[in-house]
Formats: structure tokens, sequence, C-alpha cells
């Protein structure tokens, strides 16, 4: 990264303060635009390592709040939206951040251009979830930002992506699953399901790429490692025992019991009054057979087909790379 990177006009970014916005952050810089960042804290947001002077740019404000939102989308050329709970204590918060919070957003840039201002390129960061909304609050309130996309983004020139698992440097939520990988030993939920994964950092070179004016509007499009078929736990747990330098051994989990754990973790919930680690919505997402990313609608062209993004990581290279930063950071 340097200042001699030609500069390619502003982004408006909301979630840059979480796991993978954080990583568009540092993607965006690396590319040479500049960042308006929504952020709850001035000193929210990562660091970005070489960012040229006054290339980001942190808005105080969230997605309730529309006075931020207007700055935030004040003159865009783009926007990327990537701000959403992943774990929640009701459906109404979900729905508030995910689904409401995103139809915010368009409002404020409908205003924006009834104003005079530009109608900015949206890249929406979604989640394999919105395809099955019928098993948890969670994939119900990334359908329904979706639909408010669809409904609302009229005169836009949008599109959706859809990663399934996400990992990487900074992600907490696969934390213990990479410390169960470490002893030897994986709690794995039954079935023959598979999965699509990605590494977080080629996720937020996906999301700058999807930026491009040749990608084609209105798409749904499924970034992944570029594995066919995606994974079963077989494959990700010969990964680990590569990275662990001995066999990893899963002790499946059965359904039932995964029932059991949810409700304890709900009743946790209410006491503590955080989220549940573990719900029964995210125990129906564990058991559905299929989470392999295919573009929508079925023959559509991928991102790759489209542009010159490919993916850089594979699994074991991304496992890691991961593991190396948990132990840089403390976390293992």
């Amino acid at each position: 990264m340097n200042d001699a990177i030609t500069p390619r006009g502003s982004v408006a970014l909301t979630g840059g303060s979480g796991f993978v916005g954080g990583h568009i952050l540092r993607r965006l810089v690396a590319e040479g635009w500049q960042v308006r960042a929504l952020t709850r804290r001035p000193d929210g947001l990562p660091p970005v390592e070489g960012a040229p002077p006054g290339s980001v740019t942190a808005i105080p404000g969230d997605l309730e709040s529309s006075e931020a939102l207007a700055e935030l989308v004040a003159g865009a050329d783009a926007v990327i939206h990537c701000a959403g709970l992943v774990a929640a204590r009701r459906r109404a918060d979900f729905l508030r951040v995910n689904a409401e919070g995103t139809a915010a957003l368009l409002r404020a840039l409908e205003a924006g251009r009834q104003a005079g201002g530009p109608a900015p390129r949206f890249v929406l960061i979604s989640s394999l979830a919105a395809r099955e909304p019928q098993l948890s609050p969670y994939a119900d309130s990334k359908r329904q930002a979706e639909e408010a996309l669809r409904r609302l983004g009229a005169g836009l020139d949008w599109r959706v992506l859809r990663p399934a698992v996400v990992y990487g440097p900074g992600d907490r939520a696969t934390l213990p699953l990479f410390r169960q990988f470490l002893r030897g030993l994986a709690l794995v939920p039954g079935g023959s399901g598979r999965f699509s994964m990605i590494y977080v950092e080629d996720l937020a070179a996906a999301a700058v790429a999807a930026l491009a004016p040749e990608l084609p509007a209105g798409g749904f499009l499924g970034p992944d490692d570029g594995t066919a078929g995606g994974y079963g736990w077989a494959e990700v747990l010969a990964a680990a025992g590569r990275l662990a330098g001995r066999p990893v051994r899963a002790v499946t989990v059965p359904r039932v019991l995964q029932r059991l754990a949810a409700a304890l973790s709900t009743a946790g919930a209410l006491v503590s009054g955080r989220p549940a680690v573990l719900s029964q919505g995210k125990v129906n997402e564990f058991g559905h057979p299929d989470w392999v990313c295919r573009p929508q609608p079925p023959g559509a062209p991928s991102l790759s087909d489209c542009i010159s993004w490919r993916p850089a990581v594979g699994l074991d290279e991304g496992f890691s790379k991961t593991v190396a930063w948990y132990k840089a950071a403390g976390w293992l």
C-alpha cells in the first residue's frame, strides 16, 4: 500500500468494524478507494497499515440514525453494506438490524438521488442462509434484507454476495472449532451435508471486485474458494489433521443433543442478557444438507465468469494462516 495508488472514487461502507467488514475496509484502501465508514465509535474501525492520510473517514452513527446514513452516502460512487447481526436474543433484533437497517440505508440513498446525488453501485453482503429463510430468524432476516434491496433498489446498479462459511484472521465464531482441531477432537453435527467455504481475505477481494461496472446488475453471487461441490466434514477434518500434524477425530453430536444444548444456551442467554451461543435456528442450519454456493438463478454467470476475481487461498493455506494469526494475537 502506498501513496502512489490512483484514487478510484469513494465508497460508503457499513460494518467496517466487524470481522468481514474490517477486511473489506483494508482491501478498499489497498485498491485506492476513499472510504467513509459507519461506526458507533470513532475508534471502532480497525487500523489500516500504510493507509494514505485521509483515505478513511469515520462517520459516527448506526443504521437507525437517518442523519448518519445521509452523511455516509452523500456523493458516494459505491456502497458496500456489510453491517448485520449474526447472533441475537430475539427475532425482532435480527429483523431490526438486518432487514430494517438495509431498508433505512436504501431510503437514505433514494433521498440523496432525489436531491440530485448520484446512483451508486451497491453491494450487499448477505449470506447463503438467505436461500433457506424458513430455517432460522437469522436466515429470514437476511432474505428480508435482500427483498428490501429488490423493492427499494430500483435504479441502482446492485448485486448480492451470498457466502457460506467464512473464516480467517479475526473471526471469533470459528475460534472454538480451531481450538478443537488442535486438540485432535472435534464436535460435528451428524448427516452428510456439504458446504462451501471461503477465506475472509478472498471474500473481501470479491466484495471490492463486485463494484466493477461490467458485472451484471441484479445478480445473486456465491463466492467460495473454488472447490466444486464444497466440503463435507471428512474433508475439513482431514485438512485440520494436516495442520495439527495428527489425525483429528470427529465426535458426531446427534440432533437431539444439539436441541438440548440449544435450549440450555437459550436459557442462559435469558439470564445473562446476551445472545445465545447456540440457538434452535442454528441447529436447523447445521442440519441442512446443502450449503454449497451456486449462482442464482441456476445457470446465471458466476462472479469469476464476469470479472477477473479468483479465490487465492485454499483450505490448507487458509487454515494455516488463520491459526498463525490466532497464535500471534494470543487467542490460541
